[in-house]
């Protein structure tokens, strides 16, 4: 956990106003976060479930609602993230959900899952532990499992990151956040080691899923989907 400390640090500090911000931080939340939990299609109404970089649960609970007896694990590097994470949860009256305060690059769990998903974290990490998570979520799925990363990506050429960029910034400068929420915004993205998407889907493919796509896509916010056959 130790390469990672600046990470939880930094979310540490803004676990408490993470929530309220995000509809103002993602331009596209409802088709972002709607496409992601449309995709977590498996044959079971109880399937098992890891978030990885789960942060406040807030796409956990797209899930929840959608398979309410489903057995979650969230993994994360804050544990005040977590916290805020269990109260959404429990006030869905869930049950069968475990809140793991770890690394996920290192997490090696004791059993297979049907469904791993990740919102907004897996680009926090360096390229070579974005490619190790991939294959450790491939070989961590059930036979007919499927993978979704709801993430942000970098644009495959300078100019058209830059125009990703402006879009977002201009997006943000209008959303009525404050001048220091939108300061912490900006220094957040700091912390940020983007990949581009032709890349990781090639990661994906390597990685051993099939099917293989990027589902949904605005600007630099991105859904990607692979499934293990």
């Amino acid at each position: 956990m130790e390469k990672h400390q600046h990470v939880r640090r930094t979310f540490d500090d803004t676990a408490a106003v993470y929530d309220q911000q995000r509809r103002k931080l993602i331009p596209c939340f409802d088709d972002f976060y709607g496409v992601a939990s449309a995709l977590a299609e498996v044959e079971t109404e109880t399937p098992s479930i890891l978030d990885l970089g789960a942060g406040t649960g807030l796409l956990s609970s797209f899930l929840l609602a959608r398979y309410p007896k489903a057995k979650l694990t969230l993994i994360d590097l804050s544990d005040k993230m977590l916290a805020v994470a269990k109260l959404r949860l429990e006030e869905m009256e869930s049950s069968g959900v475990t809140y793991l305060c770890e690394d996920y690059t290192a997490y090696v769990p004791g059993e297979a899952f049907d469904i791993i998903v990740s919102g907004l974290s897996i680009h926090h990490l360096s390229d070579a532990d974005k490619l190790t998570l991939y294959r450790n979520s491939f070989a961590n799925l059930k036979p007919g499992g499927v993978f979704i990363n709801a993430d942000q990506v970098l644009g495959h050429t300078p100019f058209v990151d830059t125009l990703y960029k402006e879009d977002w910034r201009g997006k943000v400068e209008a959303s009525g956040l404050s001048e220091p929420e939108i300061a912490a915004a900006y220094e957040r993205t700091k912390l940020d080691r983007m990949t581009d998407l032709p890349t990781q889907l090639g990661w994906l493919k390597d990685a051993g899923f099939s099917d293989v796509d990027c589902v949904y896509k605005y600007y630099n916010f991105a859904v990607m989907y692979g499934r293990k056959l």
